[in-house]
């Protein structure tokens, strides 16, 4: 796809001037093999010269939950020609970080360059992915920022709750409400059943102004099906959007969630299922290791159309 610049044509006594270079925008969908799972972003392989603004409404223009924008590297890169800066657009407004954007990037740069180590400076930090190919097919794991969680007033989990149309009865108790941090921040809550997770309809606006309030990027809705497979829904109101499909940034905060409350060891690779009641199934793996607190989040990424 591609999106011009929208400037109004020149009066015919006018001067003629150059037309504007059109913007490449490539559509991939990360953490699934089918273009019609997982979770959608927009890339743009060469944002250079592009503004807050532009990138704002092209994002806007191409409607997923986030669309990158890729630019040259900080100055004294190690490997300039494989680290780059990283940005990231909801319809509404800039991410501080985004998974399934980082992926998709990631992916669309190895199928140009070559698989192997990548690394990218976004506004939450520097975050390394690494991509090989497995029978074909392209994978990718990100390595989070330094996560961390806090505590979530109370008056604020019942609002949340209230939003959601949850009775406190419907969460898990051996999930506490907490705000969890791995480059962006989500209110993880525990649904006591699949039933739960599963019956999503919640007051739009309502929910939004608790996340601005609270600085949120989405709300993660968590139910444990085994000791390590999960299924999670992320309503993202403050993106313009009723619900992220397959919520990278998200997977690595709820990792670091698991393992600060003793609910997974040091030790873990867990399995994540999103998108199932969206109709866009995705599949996410999430990998904690002993002594590094960074979270790693893996999947795949295919081109749509």
């Amino acid at each position: 796809m591609t999106i011009t610049d929208g400037t109004a044509a020149s009066p015919a006594s006018a001067a003629p001037t150059a037309p504007a270079t059109p913007t490449e925008v490539l559509r991939y969908t990360a953490f699934s093999t089918d273009p019609a799972g997982g979770n959608p972003a927009g890339v743009v392989l060469d944002a250079a010269g592009l503004d807050d603004a532009e990138l704002l409404r092209i994002a806007a223009e191409v409607g997923y939950s986030e669309t990158a924008f890729v630019t040259a590297p900080p100055e004294g890169a190690a490997e300039p020609d494989r680290s780059f800066t990283l940005r990231f657009f909801s319809p509404l407004a800039e991410v501080s970080f985004c998974g399934h954007a980082t992926v998709a990037t990631a992916v669309a740069l190895a199928e140009r360059r070559g698989p192997g180590e990548f690394v990218f400076a976004t506004r939450a930090g520097t975050v390394p992915v690494s991509v090989a190919e497995h029978d074909g097919v392209l994978r990718a794991t990100l390595t989070s920022v330094e996560p961390h969680t806090e505590e979530t007033a109370a008056e604020d989990v019942a609002e949340a709750l209230a939003a959601l149309d949850w009775p406190a009865a419907d969460l898990d108790p051996a999930f506490p409400p907490r705000i969890a941090y791995a480059g962006a921040r989500h209110l993880v809550l525990g649904a006591a059943t699949r039933e739960r997770l599963a019956a999503l309809d919640y007051d739009f606006e309502r929910l939004a102004a608790l996340m601005r309030k609270l600085d949120l990027t989405t709300v993660q809705l968590v139910w444990r099906e085994s000791e390590s497979v999960f299924h999670v829904r992320d309503p993202f109101p403050v993106g313009g959007v009723v619900e992220d499909p397959a919520t990278g940034a998200a997977a690595a905060a709820l990792g670091a969630y698991l393992r600060e409350r003793g609910l997974v060891g040091d030790d873990a690779t867990l399995t994540l299922h999103q998108g199932d009641d969206l109709g866009r199934p995705g599949v996410l793996e999430v990998v904690l290791r002993p002594g590094d607190p960074r979270v790693r989040v893996s999947g795949t990424a295919t081109r749509m159309g």
